[in-house]
C-alpha cells in the first residue's frame, strides 16, 4: 500500500491531540515529514516529540519540500493563503474546519484545487462518526418534518486538562499582525464593513464550531431554501437560526457558550410523524469516547420503542484520515470536498444577514 509523505501546518491543541497521534496509528499510511508553526519553538517540540524529521516556522519550506506530497492544515484562520500555495505547489490538502469564511476565498481554493487536480479534503469529522453514518442511514426511510441541533459549549480548555498540550511564546508580532488582517478582510469580504461586534463574534461561532452541525444537517436534508430568521443573544456568544426547506421541513440549530459548565452537549434530532433518530456526540477533543444513538418508533400496537444500535469503534479522526489516503492512492470520491463547503460557508452568512437584517434570506451561494 502507497504510503503518503506529509507535512503538519499549524501544530496546536487538535494537532497535539488528535491529529499527530492519530498518524503515528496510521503509520502504515502516512509518514510526517515535516512540522510547522509560526511558533518555531513549537514546530521543533512536536517534531521531536513524534520522531518528524524536519521542523520550521516557514510554511514555504513545507510545501517546496521533495519529501513531502500532502499537507494537512490546521493552523489559525484563515486558512486560504496556505491552501491555494499548497495546491498550486502540486500537494494534496487536507484543510481543517473553518475552510476560509468567505464564498471568494472558498472558490479560490476550489479552483486552485481543480487547477492542481489533486485530492482537497476539508476536515469536516463528524460525518465520518459511525454513529453519525449510522443515523444517516436510518433517516433514507424517514419522510423529517423537523430537526433540531443543540450545541451547548463550555470552554475547550475544561476537556483538554486531561491531555499535555505544550504552547509557546515565540509567536513573532508579525506572525499575529498577518493572521488577524487576513481575518478582518475575509469576514469584510463576506459580511461588508462596520461589523459590530457581537455580528463578527457570532461569525466566527458558526464557521469555527457550529460548522460541524451545518454540514451534517446539510448531508441529511440538503441545503434549505431560506434562512427564516437567526436570534443573536448573551453578545454574540449564543446563536439559535430557523431554516426552511422545500419539503415544507424545518430545521433549528442553536449554538450557546457555557463557560464554566464542564458537560459537553451536542445533538441532532430527526423526526417524522413515527419516527425519532437522535444522535449525541462528545467533545470533539475526546479519544475513547463513542457517539450515541437512540431511535424511537411506534410500533403496530401503537406503543413507542427504543432502541440504542451498537455503534462501531471507529476514532472519526482516524476515519477521515483513512479516507484521505483511500482517495489520493486509489481515486476514491472525496466525501467531504472544498466544493460542499462553499455551500456550508454560504448557509453561515446567509444565517448572519438574517440576523443584521431582521429579515428571511433566500439561500443562495
Amino acid at each position: 500500500m502507497d504510503k503518503i509523505n506529509v507535512g503538519i501546518i499549524g501544530c496546536g491543541a487538535i494537532a497535539q491531540v488528535q491529529h499527530m497521534p492519530n498518524f503515528h496509528e496510521l503509520q502504515h499510511l502516512y509518514e510526517v515529514t515535516w512540522t510547522c508553526d509560526v511558533s518555531a519553538g513549537l514546530a521543533k517540540y512536536l517534531a521531536d516529540r513524534f520522531a518528524v524529521p524536519n521542523h520550521t516556522a516557514d510554511y514555504r519550506e513545507v510545501i517546496g519540500a521533495s519529501d513531502v506530497d500532502a499537507v494537512l492544515l490546521c493552523h489559525r484562520d484563515p486558512k486560504t493563503e496556505i491552501a491555494v500555495a499548497s495546491l498550486n505547489a502540486g500537494k494534496h490538502v487536507f484543510i481543517e474546519k473553518p475552510m476560509c469564511f468567505s464564498n471568494e476565498e472558498a472558490l479560490a481554493i476550489h479552483e486552485a484545487g481543480k487547477k492542481a487536480g489533486t485530492v482537497s479534503q476539508v476536515g469536516y469529522m463528524k460525518v465520518y462518526d459511525p454513529a453519525f453514518e449510522l443515523v444517516y442511514e436510518e433517516s433514507r426511510d424517514m419522510d423529517p418534518s423537523f430537526v433540531q441541533i443543540n450545541h451547548l459549549h463550555p470552554n475547550n480548555d475544561l476537556h483538554l486538562t486531561q491531555f499535555h498540550v505544550e504552547r509557546f511564546d515565540d509567536i513573532p508580532a508579525s506572525a499575529g499582525e498577518h493572521s488577524s488582517a487576513a481575518r478582518t478582510a475575509a469576514i469584510e469580504q463576506a459580511l461588508g464593513d462596520e461589523i459590530p461586534f457581537e455580528v463578527s463574534r457570532v461569525f466566527y461561532t458558526l464557521s469555527g464550531s457550529m460548522i460541524h452541525d451545518l454540514y451534517g444537517l446539510r448531508t441529511v436534508m440538503g441545503n434549505p431554501t431560506r434562512v427564516v430568521s437567526t436570534e443573536v443573544w448573551k453578545e454574540g456568544r449564543a446563536v439559535s437560526t430557523l431554516l426552511e426547506y422545500a419539503s415544507g421541513a424545518r430545521a433549528i440549530a442553536t449554538w450557546i457558550d457555557l463557560p464554566h459548565l464542564w458537560d459537553f452537549d451536542e445533538t441532532l434530532e430527526i423526526y417524522d410523524d413515527s419516527k425519532r433518530a437522535i444522535l449525541s456526540y462528545p467533545t470533539g477533543f475526546s479519544r475513547g469516547q463513542l457517539s450515541e444513538v437512540t431511535i424511537y418508533e411506534i410500533d403496530a400496537n401503537g406503543r413507542t420503542n427504543a432502541r440504542h444500535p451498537a455503534v462501531e469503534w471507529e476514532n472519526p479522526f482516524v476515519a477521515e484520515l483513512r479516507h484521505w489516503h483511500d482517495c489520493i492512492v486509489n481515486g476514491t470520491t472525496c466525501r467531504t470536498p472544498v466544493v460542499d463547503a462553499l455551500d456550508d460557508i454560504s448557509l453561515i452568512i446567509n444565517i448572519t444577514q438574517a440576523y443584521v437584517t431582521d429579515t428571511p434570506v433566500t439561500f443562495s451561494r
